[in-house]
């Protein structure tokens, strides 16, 4: 008689190992701490770079000088970084739970596409040029697409592979829309150009105002949904017995993902990759259970992303390349790597 073998995630029903359990917890202060060093990094490397002295004075003794002007400036680029970064990671591990994917990311999926594209529209069609008119834009952009997706990918008999080629076919065709508008309209050309990249350079204490409170909504609801979805991975019927509501489940995750991808999006443009590559590579480490994930996730996406960033000001000094463009770079052989290793172990 053959014996069905157990589940991949049990993360709820097996508590870890003390020791296991010890070293997940050295590790977040690990990675806590070269996230620290990251933001440092970003606030003294640039065109000019700065001593750590300078950054000290720049941070705790405004003294009106050249440098504390320069750490003002590249403290909301870091924390503007640190916000975004927590969000792609959380929405795309979120996302990869949910559709029991470890592939899938909002940009794969179109969300991103959603919010960029509806961006563009505003700036173009509707004449909007401030970050309180692109979020709400950006919001309702990347909900559409993400309902679209569902729909497309079979609503509640969706399927990894469904979900995974309805969005890149979306994205496809948003990304293209994107292109014809700016194309077309010379005007918004310059205005779009460098936010479709991807950029932290819009970084400033209102920009983060603005933004804050969806981001720490999206951050408290990704984090709060570990649990069930950690049920949900078991298999429906087994998440049932459980007590999971599946169908609650389903539609808050991906008001998260659309709600974290959403105000990242609007801040910062389209940042791909990075809700991809973080999950995946602290679920190689964490295991399966989302209650470090997540956590994980928020934590090592801002070092990609502030880290990514302080690259492009190194690469092209004086000037500087967006972190979309350094994070598409880093992410494509990644995302390769990522596809075959998944085909050899199927086969």
């Amino acid at each position: 008689m053959l014996v069905e073998s157990p589940p991949e995630q049990r993360a709820d029903d097996v508590p870890a190992p003390p020791r296991r359990r010890v070293a997940r917890s050295l590790g977040l202060l690990v990675s806590v701490a070269i996230l620290v060093f990251v933001m440092l990094a970003s606030l003294a490397i640039g065109a000019k770079d700065l001593s750590l002295d300078q950054v000290w004075h720049g941070l705790f003794e405004d003294t009106g000088s050249y440098s504390d002007v320069v750490v003002a400036d590249r403290l909301s680029r870091t924390v503007l970084g640190l916000l975004a970064g927590a969000a792609l990671g959380l929405s795309g591990a979120v996302l990869q739970a949910l559709t029991r994917n470890p592939l899938a990311d909002p940009g794969l999926l179109g969300i991103n596409a959603g919010a960029s594209a509806a961006v563009v529209t505003a700036i173009t069609f509707f004449g909007v040029t401030s970050l309180s008119g692109y979020v709400w834009f950006a919001f309702f952009g990347a909900a559409a697409v993400g309902a679209l997706v569902w729909f497309l990918g079979g609503s509640r008999g969706a399927t990894p592979v469904r979900l995974v080629l309805a969005g890149t076919a979306i994205s496809a065709a948003l990304y293209g829309y994107i292109q014809a508008v700016m194309i077309l309209d010379d005007a918004a050309l310059g205005r779009m150009r460098f936010w479709t990249v991807g950029s932290l350079s819009s970084g400033s204490a209102s920009t983060i105002e603005q933004v804050l409170p969806f981001l720490l909504v999206g951050c408290a609801l990704a984090l709060l949904l570990a649990r069930p979805l950690n049920a949900m991975a078991m298999g429906d019927d087994t998440a049932k017995a459980l007590g999971a509501d599946l169908n609650r489940t389903r539609a808050l995750s991906m008001l998260a993902a659309t709600v974290l991808c959403g105000a990242a999006t609007a801040a910062c443009g389209p940042i791909v990759f990075v809700g991809l590559m973080v999950p995946h590579v602290v679920r190689s480490f964490t295991g399966p259970d989302l209650r470090w994930i997540l956590p994980y996730a928020a934590i090592l996406s801002p070092v990609l992303l502030i880290g990514a960033d302080v690259i492009g000001r190194i690469v092209t000094r004086p000037a500087e390349l967006q972190v979309g463009i350094v994070t598409a770079i880093l992410g494509g052989p990644v995302f390769i790597l990522l596809v075959r290793r998944r085909r050899t172990a199927q086969l």
